[in-house]
């Protein structure tokens, strides 16, 4: 073995110099993303209990909303990643666990810093002061030369904005009988142009944001916005629609403006509502109700192990609890996702 170790190196390192290594990943936004950064809040979002977790490694909860992995740990695997970003509010997140990068996203935050407020949980002008505090910790540890590299050639994923909608605008009379949807999508995404150009100013170059997902079609969403109609509430789903579209614009007036910038928008809505509106055809049968409890409306606290009705097999469900697809759908969605992405791996 040891005249192949010379080789092993130097194509690592070919590998490198091209540009095609990616040596860091670093997340910011909401559940669909967060890892466990809100297992020691004072906050009732969180999901560091079973069942979650429990077709995860080892069978254990970490605090993501799923009963296995997310789309964004298959992501990872697929880029190269043999460990998965640690939440930076965990004791993973020390020593050379840094170098491969960071989780900061928050269940219940998203671009409007209330809605973390209103749960307690972390804003995403919170978390990008975390990533300024990875930052300097990283540079402690790699030098400040290494730092920029890692930091400059890492890839910057955000999700966020279902929670602004769900969990905040909808539900929350002070916003929706002040702002139409239209305005309250204006505001967010100021905020997203806003949090990229802090990203940029920082150092980063590569960054891939989501789309939001087809709202009007996640089981809770249908159970309190659908007035008893079992089908994706098509109000919903237009304003997600049109949330896009202006991301999509606002994304593209950040490239031109940010010379070195390479920004992907990564659509999570068509592969998800695909799934949901074609289930057999994806080895799905049971769309409607998520697998967690009642699989109404469950999700966080009320999905737990006492939750009566919870199924048994979870890969048949495109829904784990009211809000979060399965560990089976993340795998699509994450085929999905990477390949819109691919881009942003790439010199």
């Amino acid at each position: 073995m040891k005249f192949l170790a010379p080789f092993i190196f130097l194509t690592f390192l070919l590998f490198e110099v091209k540009g095609q290594f990616v040596p860091a990943l670093f997340i910011f936004g909401d559940s669909i993303v967060d890892v466990g950064n809100n297992n020691d809040l004072v906050t009732l979002i969180k999901a560091n209990f079973p069942p979650y977790g429990r077709d995860f490694v080892d069978h254990e909860p970490t605090g993501r909303f799923c009963n296995g992995k997310l789309a964004l740990d298959i992501i990872a695997e697929k880029i190269g990643f043999t460990d998965h970003q640690p939440a930076y509010m965990s004791d993973k997140a020390n020593g050379e666990m840094l170098l491969i990068g960071a989780n900061f996203a928050s269940a219940a935050s998203g671009y409007y810093n209330a809605t973390a407020i209103l749960y307690n949980t972390i804003s995403l002008s919170q978390q990008l002061e975390n990533y300024r505090e990875y930052k300097n910790k990283l540079v402690d540890i790699t030098g400040k030369s290494n730092a920029s590299s890692r930091i400059s050639r890492g890839i910057h994923l955000i999700s966020a904005g279902s929670s602004d909608f769900l969990q905040n605008y909808y539900i929350n009379p002070l916003l929706f009988t002040t702002y139409t949807p239209n305005t309250f999508s204006d505001i967010l995404l100021n905020s997203y142009d806003h949090f990229i150009q802090n990203l940029y100013e920082l150092g980063a170059r590569r960054i891939g944001v989501a789309t939001l997902p087809p709202l009007g079609c996640l089981p809770a969403a249908i159970t309190a916005f659908g007035h008893g109609n079992n089908h994706c509430v098509a109000r919903l789903n237009n304003n997600a629609i049109s949330f896009n579209n202006k991301l999509k614009h606002r994304s593209q007036r950040l490239t031109r403006r940010l010379s070195k910038l390479k920004l992907v928008v990564l659509d999570i809505y068509n592969p998800l509502y695909t799934l949901i509106t074609e289930p057999a055809e994806n080895g799905f049968a049971e769309v409607r109700r998520a697998c967690c409890g009642t699989g109404l409306l469950e999700t966080s606290i009320l999905c737990n192990q006492h939750s009566i009705g919870t199924c048994s097999n979870a890969s048949q469900y495109v829904f784990w609890d009211g809000f979060h697809p399965t560990d089976a759908a993340n795998q699509i969605l994450a085929d999905k996702l990477f390949n819109s992405g691919s881009s942003l791996i790439q010199p």
